[in-house]
């Protein structure tokens, strides 16, 4: 194994345990995650439809909000891409979300789930405690038009 190979895969447990974090709304693991130290006021995280939350703290913040109010959640990436250059590392990734609402009387299992695409791009920064992540910013995916709609607009 070459040492970049090896710090790619690094770099992918460092991302996994992010996601990880997330889907088991474990704070206390997403701390181990996050940037800290003399960087932290440079913490960055753009959610989908969300403005640009900047620094560890409101970052933090942000991701106990979402923990708080999403009873169910859980993440298949595709498409991940990893690059590795010197202390820094930036992951691409199609966040493939299935997330559900709470129970109900009338259905124990919980409203029902609903999947959305997100494309997200983190940025992760080597620190003495291993890979950190520094800037999360996902996108939604917009819907794909199906072959007839596209087929209608370009007659037009």
């Amino acid at each position: 194994m070459t040492a970049k190979t090896a710090e790619a895969r690094a770099v992918e447990r460092a991302n996994q345990a992010f996601y990880d974090a997330v889907e088991n709304s474990d704070l206390d693991a997403l701390e181990q995650v996050v940037l800290d130290g003399p960087l932290a006021e440079t913490v960055a995280v753009v959610h989908p439809g969300w403005p640009v939350l900047r620094g560890r703290r409101e970052v933090m913040r942000s991701f106990a909000l979402i923990m708080a109010n999403t009873d169910y959640i859980q993440f298949f990436l595709t498409d991940v891409e990893i690059g590795v250059d010197g202390d820094a590392a930036v992951v691409t990734c199609t966040e493939n979300i299935l997330t559900g609402g709470p129970e109900e009387e009338d259905d124990p299992a919980g409203s029902s789930l609903v999947g959305g695409l997100v494309v997200a791009t983190n940025v992760f920064r080597r620190t003495a405690d291993g890979w950190q992540l520094w800037v999360h910013h996902g996108s939604p995916v917009l819907a794909e038009q199906d072959d007839e709609t596209a087929a209608a607009e370009n007659e037009e």
